[in-house]
């Protein structure tokens, strides 16, 4: 018999605690990056795929569904639907830019809450592009140093606009666009692992 939506979130949800608590008799760091129709693509999975490289755990979860489209077309399948999503042994969220993605994570009540509990608890929060807008509309950018994609610079409330392309300021880290996406996941690696690891990353892939 096929099982319920409830049983096979349960499931999902039990494999998700198990793999990102404990291998090899050690803590996993875990990582979630949410995704919303029309994410910008690149800005996603390149940090997905450095913090992969790092061998830090990390989830893509889908708002919505388990299939999330970009905003280039391109279909994505993640690991998890939002309704699979629990708030617990998380490291570090992420936060794509892209249109409209970006509205699509802000009216997601499962992001809001990830973000309030997130910054509760100084987890880490990243967000790109579009993204960090997210943060302003909360108040939560107030006196610290952040980017955006241009444009979008009003909407960092009480923030100091950063030059830097990409900028970590206590718990939060913000990047300017899809160009710096590979900077923006080493710049994670380097805030959960450290920097040798984010630059043994960054010289294994060939980034100058």
């Amino acid at each position: 018999s096929t099982p319920s939506n409830s049983s096979a979130a349960s499931d999902v949800y039990k494999r998700q605690t198990l793999a990102c608590i404990w291998i090899n008799g050690g803590y996993i760091t875990m990582v979630y990056v949410f995704l919303a129709d029309g994410f910008e693509l690149i800005e996603a999975l390149a940090p997905v795929d450095m913090l992969r490289r790092a061998k830090i755990g990390v989830m893509t979860v889908g708002i919505g569904g388990s299939v999330i489209t970009a905003s280039c077309g391109v279909s994505v399948t993640c690991d998890i639907s939002d309704k699979a999503f629990r708030f617990k042994n998380v490291d570090a969220i992420v936060l794509p830019g892209g249109m409209p993605g970006t509205k699509n994570l802000e009216k997601s009540p499962v992001v809001q809450d990830a973000i309030d509990k997130a910054a509760e608890r100084n987890t880490l929060i990243c967000a790109i592009c579009a993204a960090p807008s997210i943060l302003g509309h909360k108040g939560l950018l107030n006196e610290k140093e952040a980017i955006c994609f241009p444009g979008f610079e009003q909407e960092l409330t009480g923030a100091t606009i950063s030059k830097k392309h990409v900028v970590c300021d206590g718990d939060f880290i913000t990047a300017k666009g899809a160009g710096v996406a590979v900077d923006f996941g080493l710049e994670i690696v380097c805030q959960l692992e450290g920097r040798e690891m984010a630059a043994n990353v960054r010289k294994t892939i060939q980034c100058p």
